[in-house]
C-alpha cells in the first residue's frame, strides 16, 4: 500500500507540472500582448512598452514560467492585471465560496446517489428504478443555468424558504450560510445524484449476479453481510463517478456562481477570461488543477482499499 501511494502521488505532482505548464505557454500565446487592452487603444508605444517592462513580459516565455512558477510554488500567483491586488489574496478570499456549494452538492450525490442506487438496484424494474432511468434522460436535457432558474423562481421567489441571490458567510450565521448555498448546491447535484445512483444500481445488479454472491449464501451467511459484500464491491464505479463528478461540479460552478451573484471563484474566472487577466487566470488553474490531484489521489486511496488489485495497476 505504501509503493502504491507513492507511485500516485508522484503521478499527481506530475500531473501539476504539466498542467500549470502548458496553461501557462497557452494563455500567454492566446491573449498575446495584454499592454493595449490594459492601457486603452490611445497608448502610445512607449507607454505600452514600459508596461510590458514592469509586468515582466520583456523577457522570454522560458524565464516568464520559471519565475511565476517558482513563486507559484510558495504560493504567490503574482499581481492580477485588473485589481492590482494579489491573485493569492483573491482565491483565498472566494475559494471558501465555492468549496461549500461544491462540497455540498457533492454530499448531496453521495447520500442520496447512495439510497436511490441501493433502493432501485434492489427493486430493478421497479417504481424508483423507471423514475430514475426518466430523470436521466430528462436532467442531460436541461441545460444546467435553465434548472438554476427554476429552483430561484419556484423556492427562492414563489415559496421564499431561501435567498435568490448573495452569499453568506459562516462567520456571520450559520443558518444563513446554510441557506446561502442550498439552491446552488441543489442545481449543481441533480445530475450528480443520478450518475451515481445508476452507477451504484448498475454495479449492485452486476455483482449480485455471480458466482461468489451464490457461495455466500450457499454457506448460510446473513444477507446483510451478503449485501456489504455486494455493496463493496459494486462501490468503485460509483465512487470513481462521484470523484469526476467533483472535477465537474468545479467547472459547473461557472454557471451557477453568476446566476446566484456567488462570490466564489467561477465568478472570478469570468472576470478575468474577459480582459485576458493572466496571472488570475493562471493562479485559478493552479488552485484546480491541485483540488483535482487531491480528490484523485483520496480516490485512488480509497479505490486501492476497496480493491486491492488496483494496488498492482
Amino acid at each position: 500500500m505504501f509503493e502504491f501511494t507513492i507511485r500516485r502521488l508522484l503521478s499527481g505532482l506530475v500531473l501539476l507540472l504539466v498542467v500549470t505548464c502548458g496553461s501557462f505557454f497557452l494563455a500567454h500565446l492566446a491573449v498575446g500582448d495584454p499592454t493595449p487592452g490594459l492601457l486603452g487603444n490611445n497608448a502610445t508605444p512607449a507607454q505600452q512598452a514600459a508596461l510590458r517592462q514592469q509586468l515582466g513580459l520583456d523577457r522570454p516565455l522560458p524565464v516568464q514560467f520559471w519565475d511565476w512558477f517558482s513563486h507559484a510554488l510558495r504560493g504567490d500567483f503574482g499581481t492580477s492585471w485588473r485589481s492590482f491586488q494579489p491573485v493569492s489574496e483573491q482565491i483565498a478570499l472566494r475559494v471558501p465560496v465555492t468549496l461549500s456549494v461544491v462540497l455540498a452538492a457533492t454530499f448531496l450525490a453521495a447520500a442520496l446517489g447512495l439510497v436511490i442506487g441501493v433502493v432501485a438496484g434492489q427493486r430493478p424494474g421497479g417504481l424508483l428504478d423507471r423514475c430514475l432511468k426518466l430523470a436521466s434522460v430528462v436532467l442531460f436535457a436541461l441545460p444546467g443555468f435553465w434548472v438554476s432558474l427554476v429552483l430561484v423562481l419556484w423556492f427562492a421567489v414563489q415559496l421564499r424558504w431561501f435567498p435568490a441571490v448573495g452569499y453568506v458567510s459562516p462567520d456571520e450565521s450559520v443558518l444563513g450560510w446554510l441557506r446561502s448555498i442550498t439552491l446552488p448546491a441543489v442545481s449543481l447535484s441533480l445530475t450528480a445524484i443520478v450518475l451515481v445512483a445508476e452507477q451504484l444500481r448498475n454495479g449492485l445488479l452486476e455483482v449480485g449476479g455471480q458466482d461468489f454472491v451464490r457461495t455466500l449464501r450457499a454457506r448460510g451467511l446473513p444477507e446483510r453481510r451478503v449485501a456489504l459484500h455486494v455493496l463493496r464491491n459494486a462501490s468503485p464505479a460509483a465512487l470513481t463517478v462521484l470523484a469526476l463528478m467533483f472535477v465537474g461540479l468545479l467547472g459547473g460552478a461557472v454557471v451557477v456562481e453568476v446566476v446566484f451573484n456567488l462570490p466564489g471563484i467561477g465568478s472570478l474566472t469570468q472576470s478575468a477570461s474577459q480582459i485576458g487577466d493572466i496571472p488570475t487566470l493562471l493562479g485559478l488553474t493552479a488552485v484546480t488543477v491541485v483540488f483535482v490531484v487531491v480528490v484523485n489521489f483520496l480516490l485512488d486511496l480509497v479505490l486501492g482499499w476497496v480493491n486491492p488489485k488496483v494496488r498492482e495497476k
